[in-house]
């Protein structure tokens, strides 16, 4: 009989260490896939933030360059396209390059106006801008570190079998597009 209550014992803690280990594995999946979820609002606040940003630096510049209706109007687009596409990081990310272009061909248009550059309003704007432009960075990189850690996590053995049984997955990074990868030309001979 004492034989019988060791190895009954012996089973119940057994598996009370395996619902421990899965309940922590369980837990540990739901903290970081809220941990990407929580980047990837931070990453759309900050493009968001952008987006609001720009209309202002759009008015400041249209005062001084009413003749470069085509470049404010490809801003003003790429604008419309990236508020538009916050929810998907693929479509976000195709959206931000857009826009990044268009941006770069707007402050291009700022070294053939010298009274702009020294306006308070649009310098404002500007650092305004860069700043937001150094959080989106930021926060695209905290985004694909938790991307990273999650896909980490739902591949190593043993959370793997708790990720599969839960339905946790592998998620996308934010990825720039092949026109990130070169360098933009400014030419103002043209």
């Amino acid at each position: 009989m004492k034989n019988s209550l060791k190895i009954l014992l012996g089973i119940i803690v057994i598996l009370l260490i395996l619902i421990l280990a899965l309940v922590g594995s369980y837990n540990r999946l739901v903290n970081l896939d809220e941990q990407v979820n929580n980047n990837w609002s931070q990453v759309e606040n900050q493009l968001q933030r952008r987006v609001d940003l720009i209309p202002n630096l759009v008015e400041t510049v249209k005062g001084y360059a009413a003749h470069e209706k085509e470049v404010i109007d490809g801003v003003s687009a790429a604008r419309a396209k990236l508020a538009g596409a916050l929810t998907d990081p693929e479509a976000a990310a195709a959206a931000d390059q857009e826009l990044s272009g268009a941006l770069s061909r707007l402050l291009a248009i700022v070294e053939n106006y010298p009274n702009l550059k020294a306006d308070a309003n649009y310098r404002q704007l500007q650092d305004e801008l860069a700043g937001t432009e150094n959080r989106i960075a930021v926060a695209r990189m905290d985004y694909n570190a938790s991307v990273k850690e999650i896909n980490a996590a739902v591949r190593r053995f043993p959370t793997v079998i708790v990720a599969r049984l839960f339905g946790f997955s592998s998620r996308d990074y934010f990825e720039a597009d092949e026109e990130a990868h070169t360098v933009p030309r400014v030419d103002f001979d043209n």
